[in-house]
């Protein structure tokens, strides 16, 4: 399959809604549904929560976000017993945690997202043109005063909003559109807190199917194709999918990697395979390190990851470096390489952002 697509399987008996993207018959990113069942709390969702206590030694605050579920807040301001507060869910939290939530959500479009804590309408950086730019703002900010969220009728209250790069060039009436679906929320989740709701989910997060219509827009796919399994056998995208499922990653020759979650991190251990030539172990290295940022995305794998590379030597370990930096310049998931243990480890600190994608696909499926 040539080219850039976006696979959608819904209604598939067993299955969650996923969505997929593939460039050139390749899987490159994928999002894929909880059950309904699941009472994990989903990211993005707002919450109407109650603080439940503070714990002044970690400077943060544990929150009562509905149905017996409990949020963890990092609190830059003091926050009482009793109190109640809108909150979105950052991440997933790791097995018996608190669920880490921020207290300054925001809400997410495919043309613009608005920031209730941050006044002001920007535009992103990638839209040159200064005529767009205030095109784009003019558009904001008059969806904004529509909404009766603008400066003259909320003041310093009123929220800010960044105009996203995919706004460039598209008809005023969509991004208008964009902004007022966006501010409706907002105004739902104000009005609840405003009165008397109890602790619970106030704006729903965005499914798999809505948030790769709002996220893989730049560039814009050639082709979105909706089927069932039999279609997505068809195109490659299932056996990529069992794949994922399975610790090891075939790399360039005959190297490979094993990219195994434990409950303290994710290991990934490189090996050169049956090649014993004096660049094996650089350039099993090098593959691995471009490919892994992938492998983590598509496999939901955050938090700890330690990389047991090959044999590396100290001078090479520069070009190792620009090679796992090269390829999270092209992911969305918030990385840090943290730098080199004294055992030779190479370790990162990934955000957790998306569910293992072993917990959300049915159990029979390899």
């Amino acid at each position: 399959m040539k080219g850039r697509a976006v696979l959608i399987l819904e209604d598939e008996p067993g299955w969650p809604m996923l969505a997929a993207r593939m460039e050139n018959g390749r899987l490159e990113d994928l999002l894929v549904d909880p059950p309904e069942s699941d009472p994990t709390p989903r990211i993005e969702a707002v919450h109407l929560a109650r603080v439940i206590r503070r714990v002044e030694a970690l400077g943060a605050v544990f929150l009562d976000l509905g149905d017996g579920r409990e949020g963890f807040l990092k609190a830059p301001r003091k926050a009482r017993p009793g109190e109640r507060l809108l909150v979105q869910i950052a991440r997933h939290a790791e097995p018996g945690k608190a669920t880490p939530v921020s207290d300054e959500p925001l809400y997410k479009g495919r043309y613009a997202i608005l920031t209730p804590h941050a006044p002001g309408i920007n535009v992103a950086r990638r839209i040159r043109d200064d005529d767009e730019a205030a095109r784009l703002r003019a558009v904001a900010e008059d969806a904004l005063a529509e909404a009766g969220l603008g400066p003259d009728d909320l003041g310093e209250a009123a929220p800010g909003a960044i105009l996203r790069s995919a706004a460039e060039g598209v008809d005023p009436d969509a991004v208008a559109e964009d902004v007022a679906a966006l501010a409706g929320l907002l105004n739902e989740a104000r009005a609840a807190e405003a009165g008397d709701a109890a602790p619970g989910e106030i704006v729903a997060a965005p499914d798999a199917v809505t948030r790769a219509w709002r996220d893989w827009v730049d560039p814009e796919p050639d082709e979105v194709i909706r089927g069932d399994l039999r279609l997505w056998d068809d195109l490659g995208a299932l056996d990529q999918l069992g794949a994922l499922l399975r610790p090891r990653v075939g790399l360039t020759g005959e190297a490979w990697m094993m990219v195994e979650p434990t409950s303290a991190l994710v290991a990934v251990d490189v090996n050169t395979g049956g090649d014993f030539s004096t660049a094996s172990g650089l350039k099993a290295n090098l593959a691995a390190l471009a490919d892994l940022p992938r492998q983590l995305r598509l496999r939901g794998l955050g938090g700890q990851i330690v990389v047991d590379l090959a044999p590396l030597s100290k001078r090479d370990r520069k070009q190792a470096e620009t090679a796992i930096k090269r390829a999270l310049r092209e992911d969305p998931v918030e990385t840090q390489v943290l730098g080199w243990t004294p055992l030779g480890h190479l370790e990162l600190s990934r955000r957790r952002e998306r569910r293992a994608l072993s917990e959300l696909l049915p159990r029979d499926f390899a």
